[in-house]
């Protein structure tokens, strides 16, 4: 019984409290920026709407996709963020090192994920054909903007579970 109540309260003082705010570090490369800016501005605006203004939403750049794993962890590793979300458009420049990149940086935010234990979220986005002609910017432009909706549920999704989860844990037996 002793050995009970020693655990709980122990628990009890790591667990952030059911109410708390959660707090998303949001990573985006600047390859074709303005692109990539509408899925930060729709997940913005959806995980605001979905949390009722009580998420808190740091953004951070890096120069292109492949940097974006090593930040991703070193996000994740410092505690402070309940979740990471990553944003690239990875477009085929007429080499084929594009199918290589993503690859490379979906296995990495994969592996950051579970070595860290801190939910992340991928709106990494491949086109089969890319050209910066006016009808492919707005066709991408637009589907980012689905993709930045789509990351923000699936976040909170996963956060709401993560806080159930801790609040179901934290009963007593």
């Amino acid at each position: 019984m002793n050995q009970t109540q020693t655990i709980d309260k122990t628990y009890e003082q790591t667990r952030q409290p059911v109410s708390a705010a959660h707090k998303v570090a949001f990573i985006q490369a600047c390859w074709h920026k303005e692109i990539v800016d509408q899925c930060y501005n729709a997940f913005v605006d959806e995980l605001e709407l979905l949390s009722e203004g009580t998420a808190g939403i740091e953004r951070f750049e890096v120069p292109g996709a492949f940097e974006i794993p090593l930040r991703a962890k070193l996000l994740a590793k410092s505690g402070h963020y309940d979740a990471i979300v990553a944003s690239a458009f990875v477009v085929d420049g007429g080499i084929y090192r594009h199918d290589f990149v993503a690859s490379a940086v979906i296995d990495g935010l994969m592996s950051v994920q579970l070595e860290t234990e801190v939910p992340v979220f991928s709106a990494v986005l491949t086109p089969l054909r890319f050209h910066g002609h006016d009808e492919h910017q707005k066709f991408f432009e637009d589907h980012f903007i689905v993709k930045g909706r789509e990351a923000a549920q699936a976040c909170m999704n996963v956060l709401k579970a993560s806080r159930d989860q801790i609040a179901l844990a934290s009963r007593p037996i």
